[in-house]
């Protein structure tokens, strides 16, 4: 008898395994992929993530659930430490010790009597004061204000930080709103420092913002307010003493990656972004009290689709690609994440066949069933391909450009096939009220159809051809009065604007730039940082022809561009 036990307790177990084993195989209904998606996306957009923010214990507690989850279905790692991938990126600035301003003896207190300015550089400076008005020096309007000021090398400028008629940039003196300019000359002045002031009630004083990624300049800068402002304006000075010291504040993001080996030729890479605006400071289009942005459809909806697409890919039975799954953070920061990993693949980006992106795939609207598909012209496969798909009478909504507001864009420049999967804009977006209770579950089940649909109809070992678009939608600076044509890295944090994509049979392709260029220079204007290339750029017109310096592979090249 109890050999017989030991008999049936065998089978009943083995005959579990064999169920576990196949079930895992089947594919979840709907009812279950919907039950999975909610699980992930009340996961992710809760309060106890704080909104995901890259740099920040929300995003380790986001990437630690996402890893735990590759994990589970048995992903393989493919990040530089296991799943993670990580990345370095500056967020904004703060104000060190060394901050001071002392005129005639006194001591002016900091925020409330001055400020430094993004563009300076840190040391502390004593010398003699030198007024120079509005700083402004131009042939053109027959306008010196250094005249008559004697010998200013070596000394501390305060200059008035608007102008004349005003800070309207399309003035008569617009170029002279841009205190970068005035900094330039006060420079080869021999300016030992420079402090800023505003004299005039109408106009706005400089913003201390550290967000924008901003050169700063060889010499303190800041700016003086109220009393100080006033004693350095109007009284005999006999000593100043000013101090500046900014400390970038480094921050460290992480992309998540699994991977499905296959041994196969080719890699499918199937992405979205986890991360989010955390308490909503920069980017938010939210006025209130400070709250968290739980970001349940941007981009949890997303997360929690990559991870189930991991699991149907690791339980189906396709095997002539292999698949590589990440999520990406630092998208909302400026596609950090994904611009890293494209610099910086672990694997041959030279393998990859396409890449998908979910950004936003969980508001579907009821009514009209419209999912919008960007990218569609990135490959010919593509356009037969989805008017093939038909999941739950969605209509699809495609537009052909490779380059957008999202992590395809990465992608894209390097010449890989994409798509971008998104149901569309909501009151929400970037709001506190985006908020998992408002996620329609059966419209983000159809999606997900859709992407299973296209991963099979994509089962082949032939690698999809890559095709360049029309991007000039999604340009460098569209609002301008012309365009260069090319595709910013926003995620360069050197000298100068350096080129991530550059449009066929526009300004500069014609005159020969490429990616990985480096611009320093339109015309008679620096470019120091991404600020100063599109005030540049708002300084030509269409047909002006003009001189453009970049540097590429450590070398200064000159070319002619005409816009």
């Amino acid at each position: 008898m109890h050999f017989i036990n030991r008999i049936l307790l065998l089978f009943v177990f083995s005959f579990w395994l064999v169920s576990c084993s196949t079930s895992s195989k089947v594919p979840l209904t709907n009812d279950e992929l919907s039950s999975k998606l909610k699980t992930h996306i009340l996961t992710l957009a809760s309060d106890e993530f704080e909104g995901r923010e890259a740099g920040t214990e929300g995003e380790k507690k986001a990437s630690d659930y996402i890893s735990k989850e590759f994990k589970k279905i048995g992903l393989s790692k493919k990040g530089t430490d296991g799943y993670l991938q990580e990345f370095s990126f500056t967020e904004g600035a703060k104000l060190g010790s060394s901050n001071q301003l002392i005129v005639n003896v006194k001591r002016y207190s900091l925020n409330n009597d001055f400020y430094p300015l993004p563009y300076s550089s840190n040391g502390i400076i004593t010398g003699y004061v030198v007024r120079v008005g509005h700083g402004i020096v131009d042939e053109q309007l027959k306008r010196n204000d250094y005249l008559g000021t004697g010998n200013i090398n070596k000394k501390i400028f305060v200059i008035e930080s608007g102008t004349p008629d005003g800070n309207n940039p399309h003035g008569k003196f617009g170029e002279w709103t841009d205190l970068r300019k005035k900094i330039d000359v006060a420079i080869a002045k021999g300016a030992l420092a420079v402090i800023f002031i505003n004299s005039d009630s109408t106009q706005e004083n400089p913003k201390a913002d550290w967000n924008f990624r901003i050169s700063p300049s060889t010499i303190p800068v800041l700016f003086a307010k109220g009393e100080a402002a006033k004693v350095l304006k109007d009284s005999i000075v006999t000593n100043c003493t000013l101090g500046t010291e900014i400390e970038k504040v480094e921050k460290k993001g992480h992309n998540v990656i699994g991977y499905v080996d296959n041994g196969a030729a080719h890699t499918i890479v199937i992405g979205a972004h986890y991360d989010h605006l955390g308490y909503g400071d920069e980017g938010s289009l939210y006025r209130g009290e400070k709250a968290i942005h739980n970001g349940a459809d941007d981009n949890a909806s997303g997360t929690g689709a990559l991870i189930e697409l991991a699991r149907y890919v690791k339980a189906s039975g396709m095997k002539n690609n292999n698949y590589l799954f990440m999520a990406f953070s630092g998208e909302e920061k400026g596609l950090l994440g994904s611009n890293y990993f494209v610099k910086h693949p672990t694997i041959d980006l030279k393998s990859v066949s396409y890449m998908l992106n979910m950004d936003m795939v969980g508001r579907l609207k009821p009514d009209e069933k419209i999912l919008i598909i960007n990218g569609s012209g990135t490959t010919p496969r593509w356009k037969g391909l989805l008017d093939s798909v038909t999941v739950d009478n969605i209509k699809l909504k495609e537009t052909e450009s490779g380059v957008g507001p999202s992590d395809h864009t990465s992608f894209y420049l390097q010449d890989i096939p994409v798509l971008h999967f998104f149901s569309g804009t909501h009151p929400d977006y970037h709001k506190p009220s985006d908020d998992e209770d408002k996620i329609n579950y059966p419209g983000a089940v159809s999606i997900t159809n859709i992407i299973k649909n296209i991963l099979q109809k994509t089962d082949s070992p032939d690698k999809l051809v890559f095709s360049k678009t029309n991007d000039s939608n999604n340009e460098d600076a569209p609002k301008f009065k012309v365009t260069l044509g090319v595709v910013p890295d926003y995620a360069f944090e050197g000298e100068g604007m350096r080129i991530d994509g550059v449009t066929d049979d526009r300004p500069a392709a014609k005159a020969g730039l490429e990616p990985g260029d480096v611009v320093i220079q339109l015309g008679e204007h620096k470019v120091l940082d991404m600020m100063s290339y599109m005030k540049a750029l708002s300084k030509f017109s269409k047909g002006e022809t003009t001189k453009v310096k970049v540097i590429r592979n450590h070398q200064e090249i000159e070319k002619d561009i005409t816009f």
